[in-house]
């Protein structure tokens, strides 16, 4: 979660204090479906209401970002570290359990005050059903040797992406992952009528 540089707080805790004080007037960017349940979550774990503004896109919605424009950003470490490192914008918090290899200095939601506030963006690969098992393990073996290689550990970390753990790199591990990630989602999506509301 990242900030425009002039919002006057600087962490979580700090965010959340402010909004307490200044009901309604925080503004939170919903350029996708992963940021829009984000900010759901936020609202629900810290009783608190956000203003949604629809944006087309990570984009466009960091140019305004930058320029101050709006308030609040959810995106992905890979877009948002260049703007943080050349200080246009500032992280409040990787929404992440863990602290992230490729950004050990942004603290997690639960250092930062607000526990339980996740959101990973992650990738996965699929093949079709009925894909022949040999040719699965010839492309997760091809797959897990590539992410074991140092330079590119090293050009993940630089772009802000994380490698998954050993045991999410097989072909039951982004299975078990998906269907955790549908059983905590599910019903937050539901609750506020996300894809049910007219566009």
């Amino acid at each position: 979660m990242v900030a425009n540089k002039d919002l006057p707080a600087n962490t979580l805790t700090e965010l959340v204090a402010w909004m307490k004080e200044n009901p309604g007037k925080i503004n939170f960017v919903n350029q996708n479906a992963a940021a829009n349940v984000t900010g759901v979550l936020f609202e629900n774990l810290i009783k608190q209401k956000v203003q949604f503004i629809p944006y087309r896109g990570a984009g466009p919605a960091m140019t305004d970002l930058v320029s101050g424009t709006v308030d609040l950003l959810v995106v992905q470490g890979a877009v948002a570290l260049p703007q943080i490192r050349a200080g246009k914008i500032k992280a409040l918090a990787n929404l992440s359990p863990m602290r992230s290899a490729s950004m050990p200095d942004i603290p997690t939601a639960d250092e930062s005050g607000v526990p339980g506030l996740y959101m990973s963006g992650w990738f996965g690969f699929w093949a079709p059903k009925g894909t022949p098992k040999e040719i699965i393990a010839k492309l997760n073996a091809a797959t897990t040797e590539a992410l074991a290689d140092p330079a590119i550990q090293k050009r993940f970390s630089e772009l802000g992406l994380d490698v998954a753990p050993h045991t999410q790199q097989t072909p039951e591990g982004p299975a078990a992952f998906q269907k955790v990630e549908i059983e905590k989602w599910w019903p937050i999506i539901k609750s506020a009528g996300i894809g049910t509301q007219a566009q």
